[in-house]
């Protein structure tokens, strides 16, 4: 009697958290338990969280939209001495001053959002004009254009000054030249510009020494995940039809175009380097599962995805994600099988990355795709 009453108690304390709808119950486990506003650091994992409160904010009604508002601000006011564009980790952030800036109308926000931008026209760049992943050396990473997506599209919504879409297809163009694989469709993690080896304590050191062109040799899955994202918040922010759409839409045709058949068949999950999905030291990976899902649901949003070939993909991975890498503590919704932190390597530095719960940049990442999801599901089915 007593297990059965356990029991029955963890699986009402799941229901009670689903019925809260899957993006609340991971709203509030982020922003009450694993990341309060008072707490956050200028840095890129906890920019991919503060995002989802922007989207959420977008989302929500008037009544509500208070509390995210108040996240942010206290966010950003938190950091406003440390704010700066430096370098791509440090822009992201950015986003945050850019939305205030556009919301209320203050002066401080504007001039901040502002002084990021100009800080952001010095970081050091590639011989094509690529913005390096480090600011100690010249390297082009995959991670760099979701960066600086959040930041650039805030501002372009702020401004409508067409020169910050522009500045964001370059920047994905240029990294694309080096790092897209015409055979997958997909980038490779890294490029060394300057070739100089550099021991920045977490990549692989003498990783651009791997290949002649000093590539990266393996495609990541949440590094492919971060440049989905871009180009897909990007044709939820241009206007359709135009030019700007045209060249975005390009974009996430090639870099989906191999992620159906890459799919984990099982567990509707992607695979932390996606291409080994036989390998036995290869393992699903949600982040990069969330984020691949995310901007296909956008892609079927706005009919540059075919729906008969992508609807299914989309489907399995929003289940599989429920079902084999998430969690509940009794109150709240928690992300599993999140892969650390992670710079550049081989293929066994991949595979021996440790896995998280929790996690920011997958709590904004899941957020987000419930939100996109149930837009997708609303329209399609209403």
């Amino acid at each position: 009697m007593k297990r059965l009453i356990i029991t029955l108690g963890l699986f009402l304390s799941i229901l009670n958290a689903i019925a809260q709808t899957w993006a609340d119950s991971l709203d509030i486990y982020g922003r009450e338990v694993f990341m309060p506003a008072a707490q956050y650091k200028w840095d890129w994992g906890q920019a991919t969280m503060m995002n989802a409160m922007v989207h959420l904010y977008n989302t929500k009604p008037e009544s509500q939209k208070k509390i995210y508002l108040d996240y942010v601000k206290t966010a950003m006011d938190k950091t406003f001495n440390d704010a700066n564009g430096l370098h791509p980790n440090a822009v992201a952030s950015g986003h945050g001053m850019a939305f205030l800036a556009k919301v209320t109308g203050e002066k401080k926000y504007i001039d901040k959002a502002n002084q990021i931008y100009t800080d952001y026209l010095t970081t050091p760049r590639s011989k094509a004009g690529g913005v390096s992943h480090r600011s100690e050396t010249v390297e082009l990473w995959d991670d760099t254009i979701y960066m600086l997506s959040m930041f650039l599209l805030e501002m372009y919504r702020y401004t409508g000054d067409e020169k910050y879409l522009k500045e964001l297809l370059d920047q994905l163009l240029i990294h694309k030249q080096k790092l897209a694989d015409k055979k997958w469709g997909l980038w490779v993690h890294g490029y060394d510009d300057d070739n100089e080896d550099y021991n920045d304590r977490c990549s692989q050191f003498g990783w651009a020494r791997m290949t002649p062109r000093r590539t990266s040799t393996e495609f990541w899955g949440r590094g492919n995940g971060w440049v989905v994202m871009a180009i897909a918040d990007a044709l939820k922010t241009v206007p359709s039809g135009s030019a700007w759409f045209k060249a975005f839409s390009t974009e996430l045709r090639e870099i989906t175009r191999e992620l159906p058949k890459l799919q984990d068949k099982k567990t509707g999950m992607w695979f932390q380097l996606p291409i080994y999905p036989q390998d036995p030291a290869n393992y699903p990976e949600s982040s990069c599962t969330a984020m691949f899902a995310y901007g296909i649901t956008i892609g079927l949003e706005h009919k540059v995805l075919k729906q008969k070939m992508f609807l299914p993909v989309v489907e399995k991975a929003y289940a599989g994600l429920q079902k084999n890498a998430t969690k509940t503590d009794g109150k709240y919704l928690i992300p599993t099988r999140v892969c650390e932190g992670t710079c550049v390597g081989n293929k066994a530095y991949y595979f021996g990355r440790k896995t998280k719960e929790g996690v920011n940049y997958a709590i904004g990442t899941y957020i987000m795709l419930y939100l996109e999801y149930e837009k997708l599901k609303n329209s399609l089915y209403k």
